[in-house]
């Protein structure tokens, strides 16, 4: 009842619903309805204020729209949209007004009643604590005594999520908070407490708060993006870079645009503008979504794959491009662009096996013998041939190059005299065996077998990325042996637009047309071609080479790093821009390092027991041309080769405290010879045994429960211990190395802590809720 009377005081205040002459509801009926200029106080007072503040929501959309919030009395009454940014010029559009409906309304969502105003406590947890404490005059006892009872500890987990959150005060839920941590870090370690907190560009200064302090006790920090299936990670595979792209702005500049996946008037609304508008200065648009989403309403063209087939559909049209502008013509301008930019012409060798010659690694200066060898980092240096002398070279900038003390200067493109060589057709011709990955693919056991022109390189058997395109994308040329498609229209042969058509049902005419007139496009533009890729295309199984697939376009075409040309994916302007200073503050490195840091999914999926019902064998996703390594595995099994390979960090790491390991006089020699004898394992080979659980989850500026927690039910039994929908008789998994346990593991967290402004899924199915700052009442950088 206080709370009400504190609220309400508050709003009278800030004059939001009531005037100064409408002290009651009957003055309020009286002076609305007799007229005169009274009645006007009501409305001046609904949108008075004392100040002016800007601010910006930190959501993660991408936007940071910049907002003109009206104050009253410190209370927020109502936000518009800010009309002072910088102007850019008479020949295109403003960047302003910038906002959306959604964003206005955030001042009535600042005092909603789900908003958390105090921290809360899980009742029948502050019981036993309170409890705990008295009778042991010590929290972290008090904290160990309730996690030495099975039963009690089993009766505050099967409490989470059914209400029953009791108002705490801030110094008593911050003692239980320290507790749990210290208590978890001297009985288990600090590898046993994992932070989770999405994307940092939004709101850095918060992200880096809780990542720093999760750095400095030794705890795990999860990520995020896999976790919610939005990377792009085709980006940093192909250019070592996450999230550079071209600001919505530039999109006024492509003369072609192609939205794949990509709502934008609803996932990206103050940007939406700049596509609607550069329609009236002859911009083609395109979109690509299997639903009559709302942006296909400003499409010129609508193409509609089947949901998840979008990567048949690029190469269908990657096929066109190369045979058109590759083969039966060389456009001069892909030609100097993909010799320059990207790794076509560099030196692939062929390695034989039992079903024949198959793509191996680069050719390296290594391979080469003589005074080549001999160079620095000569492993990692790849090969072309030089089109003037017909000889194999080493252009600059390769890796090798990078880390070169001596090679530096070489770290760069300029390619001086050299002319790289991107085929070696004309040649001799071998025939190669490449994989084929749709589902019911048929020929001889999943592969297709086509020619590629060869030479040999230092005894090796070589041709260039260029030419193993050609042959993945099934496009002919005469004199090369092997599979080939007749025409577009031959649907038996992977690559061509009649074979995309069974798989996506977007008309192979149609993608014959679309990605000639891209390709066209880009050559008389010189490279402004521009295709949106949205959530839409990233959230299936193997999405980043479907994203592959659309770069190839896009690189083809000579259209990537050019103004109006590129790929702009939905993640937008959303970067960390002061990265150096932000990640020395979020991972502590000025104190100690390396931070510990480990995939999200990885580490759900092993302590939500996923993997337990995984029926999907490893060697079902293997390459056909594969050696049979995945025989009997499944995916834990992978996640605990990986950490024990070294290619993964996995947290817990080891089955025993690594506060224990640290305390001998040579840890690193103690744990490798132990790692040796069998007496120390790693945490990922039994995940269910309860040395190896994780015990205290912290989740701030994240949803994780309500918004990205897939596979919510096995969170609920597994991990928090409370009541689920999974069934009891459900299919089961056994895997091949690591460690089954007969019987299910039910809550394996202590403590799960959630720090958020709002009511969410995830802080009614917390222990602990401490309220948090809502953006526009706390200083930051977005």
């Amino acid at each position: 009842m206080q709370q009400r009377k504190d609220i309400a005081e508050s709003l009278v205040k800030a004059g939001s619903f009531f005037t100064r002459t409408a002290e009651t509801s009957e003055d309020l009926h009286r002076v609305q309805h007799t007229g005169g200029r009274d009645g006007e106080a009501f409305y001046r007072d609904r949108w008075s204020h004392d100040k002016v503040v800007y601010s910006t929501h930190g959501v993660n959309c991408t936007g940071s729209c910049r907002w003109k919030v009206y104050v009253k009395d410190g209370i927020i009454t109502w936000e518009t949209q800010a009309t002072d940014y910088p102007s850019v010029g008479p020949d295109r559009p403003e960047y302003e007004p910038r906002g959306c409906p959604r964003g206005a309304s955030f001042s009535w969502y600042t005092y909603s009643p789900t908003r958390v105003r105090y921290p809360h406590v899980r009742g029948v947890l502050l019981e036993m604590y309170r409890e705990a404490k008295a009778r042991l005059k010590d929290p972290v006892l008090a904290w160990a005594d309730i996690q030495g009872d099975p039963e009690r500890r089993r009766r505050y987990q099967r409490a989470r999520g059914k209400g029953g959150l009791v108002r705490a005060s801030w110094d008593e839920a911050v003692e239980i908070v320290a507790a749990a941590h210290v208590h978890t870090i001297k009985e288990h370690g600090p590898d046993r407490v994992a932070g989770f907190s999405p994307i940092p560009a939004m709101s850095m200064a918060s992200h880096a708060a809780g990542a720093r302090f999760h750095s400095l006790i030794g705890a795990p920090m999860l990520s995020f993006y896999d976790w919610y299936a939005d990377l792009p990670v085709a980006s940093p595979q192909v250019f070592g870079d996450q999230t550079d792209v071209p600001e919505s702005g530039d999109w006024w500049d492509a003369a072609y645009l192609m939205m794949w996946g990509s709502n934008v008037p609803v996932t990206r609304t103050p940007d939406a503008h700049w596509m609607a508008e550069a329609r009236y200065r002859g911009q083609k648009v395109v979109t690509v979504s299997p639903d009559f989403a709302d942006n296909t309403k400003f499409a010129d063209e609508w193409m509609h794959p089947h949901p998840g087939t979008d990567g048949a559909l690029a190469l269908a049209m990657g096929h066109v491009i190369l045979k058109e502008f590759f083969v039966e013509r060389q456009t001069p301008f892909f030609q100097d662009y993909v010799r320059r930019y990207t790794d076509l012409p560099f030196l692939v060798t062929l390695q034989e096996t039992d079903q024949g010659l198959v793509p191996h690694k680069f050719l390296t200066a290594a391979d080469l013998g003589g005074t080549a060898a001999e160079t620095e980092n000569a492993r990692w240096k790849t090969v072309l041939i030089d089109d003037a002398t017909g000889e194999p070279t080493v252009p600059n900038g390769t890796l090798g190059h990078r880390w070169g003390a001596s090679d530096t200067p070489d770290w760069n493109l300029d390619l001086g005299d050299t002319v790289p060589r991107l085929t070696l057709y004309g040649e001799d011709a071998a025939e190669i065996v490449l994989p084929r990955f749709e589902e019911g693919a048929h020929g001889d056991g999943g592969v297709v077998r086509r020619g590629v022109p060869v030479r040999r390189v230092g005894g090796r058997l070589v041709t260039t990325v260029h030419d193993l395109m050609l042959a993945q994308y099934g496009v002919p040329r005469a004199g090369l042996p092997g599979e080939w498609p007749a025409s577009y229209e031959d649907a038996s042969q992977p690559g061509t637009p009649a074979w995309q058509e069974t798989l996506t049902s977007v008309p192979a005419a149609q993608a014959t047309r679309v990605a000639r007139e891209f390709a066209d496009t880009a050559e008389a533009s010189q490279g402004r071609c521009m295709i949106l890729m949205g959530a839409g295309t990233n959230h299936w199984f193997h999405a980043e080479t479907t994203y592959r697939a659309f770069l190839a376009l896009l690189t083809l075409t000579g259209c990537q790093g050019r103004n109006g040309g590129g790929w702009g994916h939905y993640v937008g302007q959303e970067k960390c821009r002061p990265v150096t200073g932000w990640a020395t503050l979020a991972s502590a490195s000025d104190w100690a390092r390396p931070p510990r840091h480990m995939i999200g999914a990885g580490w759900f999926y092993l302590h939500t027991d996923q993997w337990r019902y995984d029926t999907l064998p490893a060697e079902s996703l293997a390459s056909p041309l594969g050696e049979g390594r995945f025989e009997g595995m499944t995916g834990a099994d992978c996640l605990a080769a990986s950490a024990r390979m070294g290619w993964m960090p996995s947290y817990p790491t080891f089955d025993r405290n690594p506060l224990d390991l640290g305390a001998s006089e040579d840890p690193v020699t103690d744990a490798v010879r132990e790692l040796k004898e069998g007496t120390l394992g790693f945490a990922g080979e039994d995940p269910d045994a309860p040395g190896n659980w994780p015990r205290v989850l912290n989740v701030w500026r994240a949803n994780l429960l309500g918004s990205s927690s897939k596979g919510n039910e096995y969170f609920l039994k597994h991990l928090l211990g409370t009541h689920s929908n999974l069934p009891d008789d459900g299919p089961r998994c056994a895997p091949r190395d690591v460690k089954w346990h007969s019987e299910d593991v039910e809550g394996k967290l202590d403590l799960l802590l959630c720090l958020d402004f709002r009511m969410t899924s995830t802080t009614l199915l917390s222990d602990v809720v401490l309220p948090a700052a809502t953006w526009y009442e706390k200083h930051d950088l977005s």
